[in-house]
């Protein structure tokens, strides 16, 4: 087994620290990247909470539109209306 010299951890240390300055353009591209993702996840659960709160009004209109239907359809049960 060979001797682990100063200069052999001295090259190795410098292979590492070269390797290591190439990852970093990579990763910063990788932070760029999910950053945008996050930002497209954001406004896609803004418009879903949007579209459920759209959704809750339509059913709420869908709910008083069958009350007066209902209401309507027991005034006709009862005979039609006769304005005096």
């Amino acid at each position: 087994m060979t001797e682990a010299t100063n200069e052999l951890m001295y090259e190795l240390l410098k292979r590492v620290h070269h390797e290591v300055a190439e990852l970093r353009p990579d990763v910063s591209e990788v932070k760029r990247e999910l950053n945008a993702i996050r930002g497209h996840m954001v406004a896609t659960q803004s418009d879903i909470h949007n579209i459920y709160g759209i959704l809750g009004r339509q059913g709420d209109r869908l709910e008083r539109i069958e009350r007066r239907l209902e209401l309507r359809g027991l005034a006709e049960a009862q005979g039609p209306y006769e304005p005096k």
